[in-house]
């Protein structure tokens, strides 16, 4: 960028790009890479992110090599060295691309420190070793033509280079070896086999010969590993296999190792490519595209699976010296490490214990007859982790232990059906209650069964039991769902006294179901109704006809009391019990609000509450969340789960030990990437606050397996093969603390379940363990695991920005960017897509705003034809105004849906199921209804109307004028002289034309009224060889006569070209229906190479000012002189970001902000700058002395040079 023309630089705020490479020092610190980005994390109790720097500038680091600080007195990290040795830090050789840079690591208060210039080589690095005698002074370095290069590692000095004979690509390169003259050089290559050689052999004037050839591999080699301990090589290749190789000892004097190396091992696991491969004592990891990293074992097999990445994989891996941890990164950003060994105790039993009960194993049930219903009991006093079965011969047995016992025997009536449900009480004391064909069920505790006392549930089959507990107190809730649609309810409590366990029955006003083909319940939860004086009682059901019940209990009403004190005569209490509960209620009570089969025809599994709402799951796939206000419920918004996971059972709400182990420390200043799903604070809505949703992972189906899903970090916990949904099951996950009963970890737990007439459970290895061996740590969490799409800005509040993604994944994500740290926080994720997501855009709205919310309408589009509108109330709170987010869902549009609803759609022609929307501009902001445009890939041009208040959204017009993909769509909105408003619309489509259409008669559209639009535009101009892939309008001053208007159109297109059109609109004269505006081209100005590549996404700043982008990674800031007669580039970046496809840009207090997204996501400051001052915004913060880039040159003979260049 020419100096005298630089009027604007560009600079890093924010990165979320791949993590290429990780590195351990010791055991105590993790070395992180993403972008030019280099990070470091202490491991200790609580791990947190350190200190970042930027080090190599334009290019992106692939790997670190650390050695001690020279006092120490060691030489290298292979050499198992103790960790003391890092006591006091290391240095770090950090290369990629071209690049290859010293930083200083300090360990006391962990720093990084640039600790020389930048060195730039003619070719690129593949890998980079410490060399030399004590303390080590030399790199030598792999190039990726097959040649070796030795370097002094603070003056950039070219000592030795020396290529081989056999002359090609590498694909991956290892040196080995601690001295240039030993070392074996170690390279993948094109043609996918391995080769051997030494660079410090023979004479230095001559290529070097190979000596070893393994051949073995079907694909390149990406990653390469070796262990001098066992002489043994791992390799890493495109055809999904991971070879381990018996070499022999190298890179020491006297030879290359074995003479014919034998490849001892072909590992097949992976689904994908493989990336990277480490060696180490317990075994061989390897991780790849399909997002796990496999541990193997000496006979080959897989011992242990990590999967913490979503889709595009794990593309960095490291294990430390003591193989104590295990690290990945991924494509979507993100960073996990597991805890291989810990403190000696828990190694022990570590080691001891995973080999028994691994897997699902049977628990020998020898009870009479054959189980029929199974539980799980929590936290009873002796009978704690017990397991619970009834058979078909009416007798319930207890497992404590390695023994079964029988606790209870019941009558005849109990025998062949039953269904059972338990619950622990205060006291320990767990009651069981046991439901019959003929409306009775029995009520015992488990220390004293003979004590049981039989209820009256009517007179038919009892179809459900459920025990809920009753608010703050101590109390639990009995419901029997009985024959036509009644659901009895007892209130139960429990007295220790002198004589034993004394159970107490309060009978309550029954519950009546609505009238329905499958009438009972299957799942019910309390709430206080804090809106009323009366502190009502909310009751929300769910009944297995997919229907959701809000009952009201008002608190007067507190029911028949009755005590049945446990004594002797047992026959004389189930007499009056009996007596009470047939005779107590008469009435019943009806629901106040009934949504009917919101979770289909196949019923409701689960509801619960936390932090003021509520969430259901059915067999339909979804997780709803309800919102309960008064005498109504309405659904805030559904989630779908996992793909083929269309059986949901409950919902298990994360502790905040997760949370925290998720987003890190949460100091000021930090940077990094954080973790939250607005679960922070319990707010209220009606205090002006906003009501966010909790932290939750899903437990449920997938054909014949049980599965425990995570839809924030779109991943497996637990996966277990169990023969499916339709048998008696029971799960208990774990929980790290006693803070709340419906709080627990991720991943782990206990199931026990039924399969042909045998009790199984399964205990996962690390069910003793924390919740960090069981699904890592996670560092720093990615975002999309592929591409970004697209991407909007929603608002700002402090120093907190919000915007929002949606990617490839099919997911829209909504983030809050820190801009003064970096700090990335996900406040939710929305993964309602069945496609991926290519545009976005949103509304302010005013009414939602308050000094602590904010409320936007958000609409996004995609593949498959499919609209969504959410609504978004983005909250702040706590010091520094940390943000949280409430999603609403307000309705949702499929094509294909609607051609299914149209009558005689037999006539029509079905739209093409892989319609896409390219993208969507904003036409009318109405008080009844939002205006779309939507760019379609069918070649139509479309106008939806989205109406908030009626939850729709319907197709009103479309046209096919283009006959070919239609790109990019954009609206401007004009004001005539005589106060009327016109719309007009710009297309621009793969044939390289810009259309102009008037769509002002739109603006007098009624409602439920379908538009018809224009059949061609009112100008059509050719302006591209090629697609139009973005459009940016804006208005000029106004000049010449007032009944005129002057419009300015940029657009980018696939041929890289930047245009400038200047438009004159004149507005009709007579105001008669169907007036149109005329326009007339005045200028047009290109810039035919603006961008190398495809120009993508192209923003207006102002007037004058526009900035644009493309996969060339360039950022552009472009001046337009005074009607568009001239183009000038002001200022231009390199963005770390791969792939981009879209950009926003907005200004803020006196700066301007741009945000591009494509393989990840960058955050720019644009920064005005005198027109003849020293452009220095790309550079790092350090001296100019450090700001040196060192061009090592180098020839065949061996000469070399190095120039020093200030930038």
């Amino acid at each position: 960028m020419d100096k005298a023309e630089s009027g604007y630089v560009l600079d890093s705020a924010a990165l979320v790009a791949p993590v290429t490479a990780l590195e351990f020092v010791g055991e105590e610190y993790l070395l992180t890479a993403e972008g030019p980005v280099l990070s470091v994390y202490s491991l200790h109790a609580q791990p947190k992110l350190c200190a970042s720097l930027s080090v190599l500038q334009n290019y992106r680091i692939h790997g670190v090599r650390p050695r001690p600080l020279p006092d120490c007195g060691v030489e290298e990290k292979h050499d198992a060295a103790p960790s003391r040795v890092w006591d006091r830090g290391a240095e770090l050789a950090v290369f990629g691309g071209k690049g290859l840079r010293l930083v200083t690591l300090t360990a006391q208060s962990p720093t990084l420190q640039l600790s020389g210039p930048l060195m730039e080589l003619q070719d690129w690095l593949l890998d980079v070793r410490w060399l030399g005698e004590k303390p080590c002074t030399l790199l030598g370095v792999v190039l990726a033509h097959n040649t070796a290069l030795l370097l002094e590692a603070k003056s950039g000095h070219m000592v030795r280079l020396r290529s081989c004979q056999g002359v090609c690509l590498l694909y991956s390169g290892l040196l080995i070896g601690s001295l240039w003259d030993s070392a074996v050089l170690v390279g993948g290559t094109v043609f996918n086999q391995l080769v051997l050689w030494r660079p410090g052999s023979g004479s230095q004037e001559q290529a070097a010969p190979v000596e070893r050839r393994l051949p073995g591999h079907s694909g390149v080699i990406f990653s390469l590993a070796y262990l001098p301990q066992s002489g043994l090589l791992a390799s890493a290749s495109d055809d999904r296999s991971v070879r381990v190789w018996s070499v022999g000892a190298l890179g020491e004097p006297g030879g290359c190792g074995e003479l014919e190396p034998l490849c001892q091992h072909v590992l097949y696991g992976h689904q994908a490519r493989v990336f990277c491969v480490q060696l180490a004592q317990n075994g061989v990891f390897s991780a790849g595209e399909d997002g796990a990293c496999l541990m193997w074992g000496g006979d080959g097999r897989v011992e242990r699976s990590f999967k913490g990445h979503r889709a595009g994989g794990a593309r960095a891996l490291a294990v430390s010296e003591e193989q104590r941890w295990v690290a990945t990164g991924g494509a979507d950003g993100g960073v996990r490490v597991w805890r291989l060994r810990g403190h000696e105790a828990e190694r022990e039993s570590t080691e001891g214990g995973e080999g028994e009960g691994e897997g699902v194993v049977d628990l020998e049930f020898r009870g009479e007859g054959s189980p029929k219903v199974v539980c799980l009991v929590d936290g009873g006093t002796g009978v704690e982790g017990g397991v619970l079965v009834c058979t078909d011969r009416g007798r319930v047995y207890l497992r404590g232990g390695q023994d079964w016992r029988c606790v209870w025997v019941g009558d005849p009536e109990f025998q062949s059906y039953c269904v059972m449900e338990v619950v622990c009480m205060r006291g320990g004391v767990c009651v069981c209650a046991v439901g019959n064909l003929n409306g009775g069920v029995c009520v015992f505790p488990l220390s004293l069964p003979e004590r049981a006392v039989v209820l009256r549930a009517g007179e038919g089959k009892v179809q459900s039991l459920q025990w809920v507990w009753l608010g703050q107190g101590q109390d639990v809730c009995l419901l029997a769902s009985g024959a036509g649609g009644r659901v009895y309810r007892w209130q139960v409590g429990v007295d220790a006294g002198e004589v034993g366990v004394t159970l107490r029955f309060w009978q309550l006003q029954p519950f009546l179901l609505p009238p329905c083909s499958k009438r009972w319940l299957t799942a019910a939860v309390t709430l206080t109704d804090a809106n009323t004086l009366s502190q009502d009682t909310l009751w929300v059901c769910g009944d297995r006809r997919g229907s959701l019940l809000l009952y009201r209990e008002h608190r007067e009403n507190d029911g028949v009391k009755g005590e049945a004190e446990e004594t002797g005569c047992a026959q004389k209490e189930r007499e009056e019990v009996r007596e009470r509960g047939h005779e107590a209620w008469t009435e019943t009570m009806g629901p106040v609000c009934v949504l009917f089969g919101v979770h289909g025809k196949q019923g409701v599994t689960s509801v619960c509450e936390c932090d003021g709402l509520c969430y259901s799951t059915g067999r339909d796939g979804f997780v709803r969340v309800l919102v309960v206000h008064g005498n109504t419920m309405t659904v805030q918004r559904a989630q779908r789960s996992a793909k083929g996971m269309e059986w949901l059972e409950r919902v298990l709400f994360l502790q905040e030990r997760d949370m925290n182990e998720e987003m890190g420390p949460m100091e000021e200043g930090e940077e990094g990437m954080e973790r939250a799903s607005g679960m922070r604070g319990r707010e209220q809505q009606t205090e002006g606050r906003v009501l966010a949703e909790a932290r939750f992972a899903l437990v449920g189906f997938r054909s014949v397996s049980f599965v425990v899903w995570d839809p924030l970090r779109q991943e497996t916990l637990l996966s277990v093969l169990c023969g499916g949904g339709h048998r008696s099951w029971g799960y208990r996950p774990p929980t790290l603390s006693d803070q709340g009963a419906h709080t627990h970890c991720a991943g782990g737990g206990m199931l026990v379940f039924i399969r042909q007439g045998a009790v199984l459970a399964h205990y996962p290895p690390t069910h003793a363990k924390s919740v960090s061996m069981a699904t890592g740590q996670t560092l720093r969490e990615g975002l999309h695991g592929k591409g970004v799409g697209c991407i909007c800005r929603l608002g700002n509040s402090g120093c907190w920005e919000v915007l929002v993604t949606g990617g490839e994944d099919t997911s829209v994500s909504v983030l809050a960017v820190q801009v003064n740290t970096g700090t990335v926080r996900v406040l939710s994720v929305i993964t309602d897509h069945i496609s991926n997501v290519r545009t976005l855009t949103s509304l302010r709205r005013d009414g939602g705003h308050t000094s602590t919310s904010t409320s936007s309408l958000l609409f996004s589009a995609g593949g498959r034809a499919q609209l969504q509108c959410y609504r978004l109330l983005i909250g702040w709170h706590g010091e520094g105004g940390q943000p949280t987010c409430q999603v609403s869902q307000i309705t949702s549009h499929r094509l294909d849906e609607q051609w299914e609803r149209k009558r005689n759609r037999h006539k029509t022609v079905k739209m093409d199921p892989e319609t896409r929307y390219m993208s969507m501009a904003v036409v009318h902001d109405g008080p009844d209804r939002v205006l779309l445009a939507l760019a379609c890939s069918d070649g139509a041009v479309r106008l939806f109307g989205v109406s908030e208040q009626a939850g729709k959204a319907e197709l009103l017009w479309e046209c096919f004028y283009h006959q070919r993909c239609v790109l990019s769509v954009d609206a401007h909105r004009l004001q005539s002289p005589q106060d009327e408003r016109h719309v007009l619309v710009f297309s621009g489509a793969t044939d390289g034309h810009v259309c102009v259409w008037d769509w002002t008669s739109v603006l007098a559209l009624c409602e439920g009224q379908r538009w018809e639009g224009p059949t061609v535009p009112c100008l059509s101009l050719p302006i591209h060889q090629s697609g139009v892939n973005s459009l940016a309008v804006w208005e000029e001053p106004e000049v010449g006569s007032h009944n005129e208007r002057l419009l300015s159109v940029a657009s980018g297109g696939d041929d890289g070209q930047l245009s400038v059109l200047l438009l004159r609109v004149t507005f009709p004269q007579c105001q008669s229906e169907g007036a149109e505006v005329s326009l007339e081209l005045l200028s047009h100005w290109s810039e035919p190479l603006a961008h190398a590549a495809p120009l993508t996404a192209l923003q207006m700043i102002d007037r004058s000012l526009i900035v644009s982008t493309s996969p060339d990674q360039r950022v552009c800031v472009w001046s337009v002189c005074e009607n568009g007669s001239s183009l000038r580039r002001q200022g231009a970046m390199f963005t770390h970001t791969a792939d981009v496809a879209g950009l926003e840009v907005w200004r803020r207090e006196g700066e301007t902000l741009a945000a591009v997204c494509g393989q990840g996501l960058q955050l720019l400051r644009i920064t005005s700058i005198g027109r003849h001052s020293e452009p220095d915004g790309q550079m790092d913060t350090d001296s100019r002395k450090l700001q040196e880039r060192l061009n090592v040159t180098f020839t065949r003979n061996g000469t070399s040079e190095q120039t020093p260049e200030e930038k």
